[in-house]
């Protein structure tokens, strides 16, 4: 089985963990604040903080390339034509991850990640 060269291995294949970022950020355009784990936060926050990159840029090729990671198009229309236009003026750093306690049922450290 491939083994992804680099970040936190969240469990399974590496399709299996495209996938959970893949839906962590489709996520987090939706309700733009979502709570997870810390690892998995620390984990989809480069991955978002590039697809409103790609807003920002807005062209065509940066939409396919968007909707090349998350294959929701009222996703990546709401990414595009609201959040994308929301940062114009800022360089960079558009989510903040914030630490919120341990989860009851296992312990595990829980994070909320939402844009700033």
């Amino acid at each position: 089985m491939p083994q992804p060269k680099k970040g936190r291995r969240l469990g399974g294949s590496a399709s299996h963990q495209k996938a959970i970022l893949a839906n962590l950020a489709r996520a987090m355009i939706e309700h733009e604040k979502i709570e997870t784990t810390q690892a998995k936060a620390k984990e989809v926050q480069p991955l978002v903080e590039k697809l409103v990159g790609l807003a920002k840029r807005g062209d065509l090729h940066a939409r396919r390339q968007a909707l090349a990671i998350i294959p929701d198009r009222g996703i990546v229309h709401k990414l595009f034509d609201e959040i994308g236009p929301r940062y114009r003026d800022r360089e960079g750093g558009y989510c903040r991850v914030v630490k919120t306690g341990y989860r009851k049922g296992d312990a595990a450290p829980m994070a909320v990640i939402e844009f700033v």
